[in-house]
């Protein structure tokens, strides 16, 4: 349990028992999650809790939210030395058949010339199509 309240105190979060359980579950979740998977995994802690406690890790740069277009937004819990930098920010993949999101770490998102004038804020790039375990020939 030391390396999450580890995690936590370095971006300035106070390490409650709450929080530790719930950045725990986040941590071994395997691909991206909604606020519903959280709930089904700590069906113990009540929705308004993990709504606060994800809002807390995201605004304190520990999660980083994808909207894949599922209608759900997604979060996963980012790098120990992630900014949320547009430099950060990297490629989400979105699965059509089981509707499981995958952040893409080793594919940045490709630069793109902007007109003058114009500042980005922040980039959604979100892939679609068929996953690998989704893609075996004996699930097509």
């Amino acid at each position: 349990m030391e390396i999450y309240e580890e995690r936590l105190q370095a971006r300035g979060i106070k390490p409650t028992a709450i929080r530790l359980l719930i950045f725990k579950a986040m941590v071994h979740y395997p691909q991206a999650f909604s606020l519903t998977d959280l709930e089904t995994i700590l069906d113990t802690v009540d929705k308004s809790t993990l709504f606060r406690t994800i809002t807390l890790f995201h605004e304190k740069l520990l999660t980083h939210s994808i909207d894949d277009g599922s209608g759900s937004m997604k979060y996963s819990v980012c790098s120990d030395h992630c900014t949320c930098s547009i430099g950060d920010l990297h490629v989400h993949f979105n699965c059509t058949r089981c509707h499981k999101t995958y952040c893409l770490e080793s594919i940045s998102i490709p630069k793109v010339k902007l007109p003058e004038q114009f500042l980005l804020e922040s980039v959604n790039f979100v892939m679609k199509g068929l996953c690998a375990q989704c893609n075996q020939p004996s699930n097509i």
